[in-house]
C-alpha cells in the first residue's frame, strides 16, 4: 500500500513539473500548450484525489457517509437470503431453502418483536420492500417504519446473544 502511495506521489510530482513547464507557452497564447496544460491539470487533480483517498482511507470530500458508521452499525442481524426464504415459505428446489432448524431459529429470533415490528421487518428484509413502500402499505410515516426496523434489529441482536437456540449451529 505504501509503495502504491509512493508511486502516486511520484506521478503527481512529474505531472506538476509538466504542468509548470507548459505555463510559459500557455501564457504566450499557444493553444496546443493551453490544451495540454488543461489535460495535465485534470490528471494532477485526479492523482491528488487518489492520494488523499489512500492517505485517509476514505473517499475525499465526504463529510457524512457510510464510512462514518462503525462496522457493527452496518451489520444485519440476519442473513437476508434466509429471511426471504423464511417469509416466502418456499420448499421447492431453491438454494435459498431453509431447514426446519433454521426456520425454528428465525421464529425464535422474531418472537421478541411486537406485531408491528415483525410486520415491518418481514416486509423489509423478507420481501425487499423499501421504507417508503412499507410506510404507504401500512399507512405509517417513513420515520416510524425506520424506528420499528431499528427497534427490531436491537431486539433481534439481544435475542441472538441471550438465546441458547440461536447460538447452536
Amino acid at each position: 500500500m505504501h509503495d502504491l502511495l509512493k508511486g502516486y506521489k511520484e506521478t503527481w510530482k512529474g505531472l506538476n513539473a509538466a504542468y509548470e513547464a507548459r505555463r510559459a507557452s500557455a501564457e504566450v497564447g499557444n493553444e496546443e500548450a493551453m490544451a495540454e496544460r488543461q489535460i495535465i491539470g485534470e490528471m494532477r487533480g485526479e492523482v491528488e484525489w487518489i492520494i488523499e483517498w489512500l492517505e485517509t482511507g476514505r473517499r475525499p470530500g465526504n463529510k457524512r457517509g457510510i464510512e462514518r458508521r462503525a462496522a457493527y452499525e452496518r451489520e444485519k442481524p440476519m442473513d437476508p437470503i434466509r429471511m426471504q426464504a423464511f417469509v416466502s415459505r418456499s420448499t421447492a428446489g431453491s438454494p435459498a431453502n431453509i431447514t426446519e432448524w433454521q426456520r425454528f431459529q428465525l421464529e425464535e429470533a422474531l418472537s421478541s418483536l411486537s406485531a408491528r415490528e415483525r410486520e415491518c421487518y418481514e416486509l423489509h428484509y423478507g420481501m425487499c420492500f423499501s421504507l417508503g413502500e412499507i410506510a404507504q402499505l401500512l399507512q405509517l410515516k417513513k420515520g416510524t417504519v425506520q424506528y420499528y426496523l431499528e427497534s427490531a434489529d436491537k431486539k433481534i441482536k439481544e435475542t441472538k446473544v441471550n438465546s441458547l437456540f440461536l447460538t447452536a449451529g
